[in-house]
């Protein structure tokens, strides 16, 4: 199923120059404060959504010319919002929500933690200062983080999140009778965040971090 939705997801934005990436809304929540959790049930599914460079000249000055006399507020924030208004209507028969970037709480806190979230799908490395093995700054200063993509280094950014509350647990990995389940162990590497994964298999940080460059 996670694959299936994956593989519109892609069919319906890659052309458009967006990338997007599965992640467990367990995984985002496992690592923030309560305050910042997203209200799903851990094994709920969700795709993150960046824009590459690309998205300039494949989505957004098409938009533009298209939809001149009704860019109101920011071009790109009403471009995204349009694609991914879009996508939703290629699952009917889903429940599909979506939280963009720019939106925020009553509180003022954001509704999702654009880098954490782009971290846990293992889209991008959040560097964070945790991270600088030699700390030049004075402890009392705040040093915020910056997310590091893969192909783009830091020339791409975190659009918002698609979320299928419908689509959630393995069970329809049972739907026939199998001759061969994971085991635990390999059950729990495939249920953590790929960020965290190399630190199951014995392997460095260091070898974690070659793989985000």
């Amino acid at each position: 199923m996670e694959g299936r939705v994956a593989e519109r997801l892609r069919g319906a934005l890659g052309p458009l120059g967006f990338e997007v990436h599965a992640f467990k809304v367990g995984w985002y929540n496992a690592i923030l404060q309560p305050g910042f959790h997203l209200p799903y049930p851990d094994d709920t599914l969700a795709f993150v959504v960046l824009s590459t460079p690309s998205m300039f000249d494949k989505a957004l000055k098409p938009f533009v010319n298209k939809e001149r006399l009704k860019i109101i507020r920011d071009p790109v924030d009403q471009c995204v919002s349009h694609h991914l208004s879009r996508v939703k209507e290629k699952f009917p028969d889903q429940k599909v929500d979506v939280i963009f970037d720019y939106e925020i709480l009553p509180s003022r806190k954001p509704k999702f933690l654009a880098q954490t979230a782009a971290h846990v799908a293992g889209a991008a490395y959040y560097y964070q200062r945790k991270d600088v093995k030699l700390d030049p700054w004075e402890k009392k200063k705040k040093i915020y983080g910056v997310c590091i993509h893969p192909k783009y280094g830091g020339w791409f950014a975190i659009r918002g999140l698609l979320l299928f509350p419908d689509i959630q647990d393995g069970r329809y990995r049972d739907i026939i009778e199998v001759k061969e389940r994971y085991s635990e162990e390999q059950k729990a590497y495939f249920a953590t965040p790929p960020a965290e994964r190399f630190r199951l298999l014995g392997l460095t940080q260091e070898a974690q971090r070659g793989t985000f460059h």
